[in-house]
């Protein structure tokens, strides 16, 4: 059964090499951790490939959003390989497990699972007459999916195994769901439309703002503590939020309003990288959540246009991203 809530308040195989950066920092020694970045050229139309997922040892899960497939990435090989959707399918991101690649067909209206096996594809259409313009997912810890509706307004929650939806109306007009990551199977998601954040407990969906109200959110992180760090991308901000206190921080990007801080991600030291996007070349850099610091800066040896999302990989302490450039990209950290 669907249900309905609304708010409290063919395969192709190809092979490529990777390009390599030097960092480029703020100041002439070293400060806090450090990247080298290695970007491997996509050899399909582009020039969206996006959202990479950390699909194993030696794989990489992405897709191409424009040109609308999900791709792979052998990382020790450079080989990829390509799994096509049906045309206009728009894909969003992509998460794995065993069963294989879970792709958002945004502008399909669908949540798509690809089968590495063979290729096939099952689809699942989440209830509703709107947009159900699957925006970004994640996973609780019973590989069931959270997920996000940026037209549709609305958070969404997947059984895989029941492949049963439960929706959850966001009452704020146009709020534009965007960013959400899971943590201790507790939902957190930015709204990029106003100056909001979410969660849902208990079956509610709690609407919670922002206090500067010009901020515009697209992506966010949470840390071991549970403190939610998020990038402000209209006026160059980090912010982060303390779920038990309710109170608010916020420290102004290197690059102050030109900032456009848009693909985030945690690390295990509890560093906080944001990619600043406003700047050419797009480049790195690290919030030192304890001593409230930031790192050097860290170019992206393509440019990368724009890097819209990015996961860590505890594993090999990296960070992966895809750019506008058609490049997916590692970048490893070092202290």
């Amino acid at each position: 059964m669907n249900k309905l809530f609304s708010a409290a308040l063919l395969t192709v195989s190809f092979a490529a090499f990777p390009v390599l950066s030097d960092h480029h920092g703020s100041n002439e020694q070293a400060v806090g951790p450090q990247l080298e970045i290695n970007e491997w050229n996509v050899p399909y139309e582009g020039p969206r490939s996006r959202d990479p997922w950390v699909g194993g040892e030696d794989l990489i899960w992405f897709v191409g959003q424009r040109t609308h497939y999900v791709g792979q990435l052998i990382p020790s090989t450079g080989e990829f390989h390509k799994f096509a959707l049906q045309d206009g399918a728009g894909p969003h991101t992509v998460i794995s497990d065993h069963r294989g690649a879970w792709y958002a067909g945004n502008r399909a209206a669908h949540i798509g699972l690809v089968n590495p096996e063979n290729g096939e594809i099952s689809k699942f259409t989440p209830p509703g007459d709107g947009p159900r313009d699957v925006h970004t997912m994640d996973w609780d810890s019973r590989g069931n999916i959270w997920f996000t509706e940026q037209g549709g307004n609305r958070i969404g929650y997947f059984d895989t195994a029941a492949e049963t939806f439960t929706m959850y109306e966001v009452t704020t007009p146009r709020a534009r769901p965007y960013g959400i990551v899971v943590h201790n199977d507790e939902p957190w998601v930015v709204m990029l439309g106003t100056n909001q954040i979410a969660t849902v407990r208990d079956g509610e969906l709690v609407e919670i703002e922002v206090p500067r109200e010009a901020a515009r959110i697209r992506r966010l992180a949470v840390a071991e503590n549970g403190t939610v760090w998020f990038g402000d991308y209209a006026a160059g901000y980090i912010g982060s939020f303390n779920p038990e206190s309710g109170m608010f921080g916020e420290w102004q990007m290197p690059a102050g309003e030109s900032s456009r801080p848009y693909a985030v991600a945690m690390d295990a030291k509890q560093h906080f990288w944001v990619v600043e996007t406003g700047v050419q070349p797009n480049r790195f850099v690290a919030f030192d959540t304890a001593s409230e610091t930031w790192s050097d800066l860290f170019e992206v040896p393509s440019g990368a246009g724009t890097v819209r999302h990015m996961v860590y990989d505890e594993d090999t302490n990296s960070i992966w991203f895809g750019t506008d450039k058609n490049t997916i990209g590692q970048a490893k950290i070092s202290d």
